[in-house]
């Protein structure tokens, strides 16, 4: 038999695991963990990263009126918290975006987040079962609206503007940010009309960049291209953002639109048309778009690629939407 021969054991020296911090970071790696951090702040677009901060500065506000600590925050007092603001009318939805709000802070500042604990999951499904989970949507501008709404606009350099943004709009399917960040350098001319490259997107964080054709319309006045064309000429615009503002004498100023200048700017229109604008909003050029395409029977693949929905699920609401008297079963009960 082969004896085993046994060699004495060389002390093994065991260091302790350490957390990457600022402190525990030394020479290379130091640029490492700060490069890091860059890429931590990318990874949401700037319109997340400025809800979840409203969204948790209204929780911490909450807290601090009730006494309550809001960082660690106990799951209790998270459910209590939803409670509160649907009692005073807020929409699940904004709800379940204050949630993810709250457990960004806490995984942000290394604590677990309380978020998804039973008792807090528990109040949550008991709210969407009580009130429901509907959202509300907004009016769908269609075709025969956009076009008396253009008709209507002053023959002025605002008129003129504002033309050319609901057309262009309506047209592209645009999300208003995708229509304030629109550079003149993103606008190339195409025999068939524009070419317009949208480098990012609610759907395209990672800046892959998508591109949109906008052909030529079929009447002059109301052609996307034709008024955006009329717009730049008009206000001498050569690079730079497309849509700008205009001071009160009518003159452009170098400044891009915000956001919420195109809502203001369809309401206006709507307003000015005689349209009851309550439940419009700067989607309600995008929502008519998709709903005035499957009323005029284009294929959802089609559809999904000019508005650049990654989920067809929204999508086909705006389908059920347009089809909803065409194909309809009470229409043949003979009533």
């Amino acid at each position: 038999m082969n004896s085993v021969i046994s060699r004495p054991a060389q002390p093994v020296t065991v260091s302790t695991p350490r957390h990457p911090t600022a402190a525990t970071c030394t020479g290379d790696m130091r640029a490492v963990l700060q490069q890091a951090q860059v890429y931590f702040a990318n990874g949401r677009s700037v319109n997340t990263k400025k809800a979840y901060a409203s969204d948790w500065a209204q929780f911490e506000a909450w807290c601090a009126g009730e006494g309550w600590v809001s960082l660690p925050a106990a799951p209790e007092t998270i459910a209590l918290y939803l409670t509160a603001m649907t009692m005073q009318g807020r929409k699940v939805n904004t709800l379940t975006r204050r949630l993810a709000a709250i457990h960004q802070a806490h995984q942000a500042a290394g604590f677990p987040s309380p978020t998804s604990t039973p008792v807090v999951q528990t109040v949550l499904t008991g709210i969407r079962r009580t009130h429901g989970v509907a959202v509300q949507g907004v009016d769908a501008l269609l075709t025969e609206e956009i076009v008396v709404m253009v008709r209507t606009l002053p023959e002025t350099l605002l008129g003129t503007r504002d033309r050319a943004l609901l057309l262009l709009g309506f047209a592209g399917a645009f999300r208003r940010s995708e229509l304030v960040n629109m550079n003149v350098e993103d606008l190339a001319s195409r025999r068939e009309g524009l070419a317009i490259t949208l480098p990012f997107g609610k759907t395209d964080q990672e800046g892959h960049g998508r591109l949109v054709g906008i052909p030529y319309g079929t009447h002059d006045e109301t052609c996307p291209v034709l008024a955006v064309r009329h717009w730049l000429a008009a206000a001498q615009i050569t690079d730079g953002a497309v849509f700008r503002g205009l001071n009160r004498h009518g003159q452009v100023i170098s400044s891009r639109l915000a956001g919420r200048a195109v809502a203001t700017i369809i309401k206006r229109a709507a307003e000015a048309a005689g349209f009851d604008s309550t439940h419009i909003s700067g989607h309600s050029l995008r929502a008519g778009h998709c709903t005035a395409a499957a009323l005029a029977g284009v294929e959802e693949r089609v559809l999904q690629q000019q508005t650049g929905h990654k989920s067809s699920t929204m999508l086909r609401r705006y389908i059920r939407a347009g089809s909803l008297f065409l194909e309809n079963s009470a229409a043949a009960l003979g009533l």
